[in-house]
């Protein structure tokens, strides 16, 4: 059972990038997803969320607009536009299984990072 993110990697300030969360062993359409990010000597933090019933969707407040979670369920894989990224954008990004897509949450992390760095 594991969750892979990829499609990280190097872009200037105001690039994009699309990760992708490719699940293995399971099927993560039945399951909360979650994308987080973790900054050298900083918390890990919640940046975004799709749930498994209706699809809805979960932004942190710095992200919002900018960035769009989506999910492909033929190809078990959900997936985290970003537009517009900034310099602090920069971390390894992870996917997750979440129990819930707000409030307090617990998270499974399956796998991998992805590195996010955005040059000013």
């Amino acid at each position: 059972v594991q969750l892979q993110a990829s499609g990280g990697g190097l872009v200037q300030s105001g690039g994009s990038l699309r990760l992708s969360c490719a699940a293995s062993g399971f099927t993560s359409d039945y399951y909360n997803i979650g994308w987080f990010r973790q900054a050298p000597g900083k918390a890990r933090e919640r940046v975004s969320c799709i749930s498994s019933d209706d699809g809805t969707t979960y932004y942190e407040e710095s992200v919002k607009g900018r960035f769009s979670i989506s999910r492909d369920n033929a190809k078990n894989t959900v997936y985290l536009q970003m537009n517009s990224l900034k310099p602090e954008d920069t971390a390894v990004y992870y996917c997750a299984t979440v129990d819930r897509c707000w409030g307090a949450y617990d998270a499974i992390f399956r796998g991998q990072g992805t590195q996010v760095t955005v040059s000013s």
